[in-house]
């Protein structure tokens, strides 16, 4: 899924740190520490935001997150179902020194039908980093 960001008009630094703080604030209210990310349009990390007691393996799959979404103009979601064994993408996720995604949780930043960027967020259930990459979309 593609969540167009209304409120902004460019990726700037500002921007992506008002983004980690509204995923901190859905994240506190849901109990899950998360690592959040940002990267620009070509998958260069912008912000990595980690609240305490985060996993620490949640860093690298947040900013990969980030990577495929920036990469591919994708949410991370819908790559699941195009890296199937017998799907045309199948093993994508084993390219790019395996930073491909292929699980919920990372969302390609959209202005004016142009992918300018992207977040991933980890530390919860695949549902759960969806949820607070959301929120964090809306700021």
């Amino acid at each position: 899924m593609t969540i167009k960001v209304n409120t902004i008009k460019q990726v700037s630094l500002e921007t992506v740190k008002k983004m980690a703080q509204a995923a901190e604030e859905k994240a506190e209210a849901m109990n899950v520490p998360i690592v959040f990310s940002a990267v620009d349009t070509g998958g260069n990390q912008m912000l990595m935001h980690r609240m305490e007691k985060a996993l620490f393996t949640s860093v690298e799959i947040a900013v990969n997150k980030a990577f495929t979404s920036a990469a591919l103009g994708i949410g991370t979601d819908e790559v699941t179902p195009l890296v199937q064994p017998g799907e045309s993408l199948y093993g994508l996720q084993l390219s790019n020194d395996c930073k491909i995604v292929p699980f919920g949780g990372g969302f390609p930043i959209v202005i004016d039908n142009e992918v300018v960027g992207a977040i991933g967020v980890s530390g919860g259930t695949v549902e759960e980093d969806m949820a607070i990459a959301k929120y964090a979309m809306n700021i």
